[in-house]
């Protein structure tokens, strides 16, 4: 820590007598300066202890000669008596009370260079013991980033290093790391700041705290994001600056190991469909240590090849891997298992086209794929975020049939259900529809309407015994889909 006035002041030997703006004694003391110049501003940086005995000064220049100093930032203002002045001059004294700048008065016993040389050593075991932290943190957090911890304990430890909180944040700004936790709820302060944050360094305030941003040196734009109560000494910055060469280094490390692993996922794609199940199952369940449970709906989606791999980002981040499963193959993002997460991820990405096909085993993976691509075709083609297989082979059929007739059809056959919807005994239709999207699936049908599965298997026996119609047999729901579609027309 660097030396400051008060500390000065309280060096015995040195006889100094704080004769005004003892208020500001905390002020640090960047070095020492002599001068008999009645306006040194140009020799000096700023925050310099000025020794001086006044010798061309009196009580009618010692105001203007004040003033100099505090606009030339000077830290304080040492004034030797006995040779010059038997004194400090009172104007002087009062002047710096009125700008707060501290002034001593030094003895004529005490030599300047007695002064200076208390502040010299001060200033070098100030800057050794900053060595020393500096090398010690860089220590850490390199021990840190080769061990286990990886990029979560590179920023648990900076956090501690600089006594502050820390962020680590993704190319798409949203927070990988954080410690503590609580850091989390800073981000919105920031996020103005990074907007304005192309490279390097930025430098802006969160309440009392100051924070730097800075971005990593990767290919995936990523930013360190460091929040301290004050400014970051020399040794900090040195220490934020390895953490970011660390992170940088292992964040691109990382990157080509999912790359690898992405590639990976996509051969398996291809081997699925090619109709080598049993090869790509076999190899999911070693490298991942599972496989979603078939029967799998296949979700495809289209677009701008950035847009596809940040759905790829945020599948990794946000889905469990025995739950999705997911691939390139073309110009396609495919999926499969528990899709609904991975659908409205891409909504929620922009620019990307889904397709979803009806649920198929393993085996017929090459069939799921062709109906989720040409889904994923058809909503590029009418700028929807989602189409599902079965309304785009409903669609598809609809086209061939007579309007009149169909409408006649649908009507005919869904007036029971209506009437019956209409008394507010329950929701059949709706009920009808959602088990149909389902294929016929009770626990998926029923999570989807929010009712119990028995709830939804009493409804469509009602549906049944409304219409008269068996609602095993394939023949029977194809009719009743095709009757829903004429009606959602």
């Amino acid at each position: 820590m660097a030396l400051t006035l008060r500390a000065l002041a309280a060096e015995r030997p040195l006889g100094l007598r704080v004769r005004a703006a003892e208020a500001g004694l905390d002020r640090p003391i960047g070095w020492v300066h002599p001068t008999e110049l009645t306006d040194p501003q140009a020799f000096l940086e700023g925050g310099e202890l000025l020794l001086t005995t006044g010798l061309s000064l009196d009580e009618s220049t010692a105001p203007e000669y004040v003033r100099r100093l505090v606009d030339a930032g000077v830290a304080g203002l040492g004034f030797g008596v006995g040779l010059s002045h038997e004194s400090v001059p009172q104007s002087l004294v009062d002047t710096a009370e009125e700008v707060g700048l501290p002034v001593f008065e030094v003895p004529r016993k005490t030599p300047f260079i007695a002064i200076t040389r208390a502040v010299s050593r001060a200033v070098a075991a100030d800057e050794y013991a900053s060595l020393v932290r500096t090398g010690k943190g860089q220590q850490e957090l390199t021990r840190t980033a080769v061990g286990k911890g990886g990029p979560g304990g590179v920023v648990r430890k900076l956090a501690k290093l600089v006594d502050g909180w820390v962020l680590l944040l993704d190319s798409a700004g949203r927070v990988t790391e954080a410690a503590p936790a609580s850091a989390r709820d800073s981000l919105d302060y920031v996020r103005e700041d990074l907007a304005r944050l192309r490279a390097g360094t930025l430098v802006t305030t969160v309440g009392e705290d100051e924070v730097v941003l800075q971005t990593l040196d990767t290919r995936a734009r990523g930013v360190l994001v460091v929040g301290t109560r004050g400014p970051l000494d020399a040794a900090g910055q040195h220490i934020v600056n390895t953490a970011v060469s660390l992170l940088s280094l292992a964040l691109e490390q990382n990157r080509e190991h999912v790359v690898a692993l992405r590639q990976l996922r996509s051969g398996l794609c291809e081997l699925l469909a090619e109709g080598h199940a049993e090869l790509a199952t076999r190899t999911m369940k070693t490298l991942w240590g599972g496989v979603p449970e078939p029967p799998w709906p296949v979700l495809a989606v289209t677009g701008p090849a950035v847009a596809r791999r940040s759905l790829a980002d945020a599948l990794d981040a946000e889905v469990p891997g025995e739950k999705v499963f997911f691939g390139e193959s073309g110009a396609f993002l495919v999926a499969l298992g528990d899709v609904e997460a991975a659908a409205r991820l891409a909504s929620r990405i922009g620019g990307l086209h889904a397709g979803l096909s009806d649920p198929v085993s393993t085996v017929d993976f090459p069939a799921g794929l062709r109906q989720a691509t040409q889904a994923a075709e058809a909503a590029k083609a009418e700028r929807a975020s989602l189409v599902r297989f079965a309304e785009h082979a409903g669609r598809g059929f609809l086209e061939l049939v007579d309007s009149q007739a169909a409408q006649a059809f649908s009507d005919s056959l869904l007036a029971p259900l209506r009437h019956h919807d209409e008394t507010g005994r329950g929701e059949l239709v709706a009920s009808l529809t959602c088990w149909l999207e389902h294929h016929g699936h009770w626990d998926l049908a029923s999570a989807r309407l929010g009712v119990h599965r028995h709830t939804l298997r009493n409804r469509v026996r009602k549906v049944a015994e409304l219409t008269g119609r068996d609602l095993d047999s394939p023949g029977v729901r194809a009719e009743f889909w095709l009757a829903l579609q004429v009606a959602g027309r």
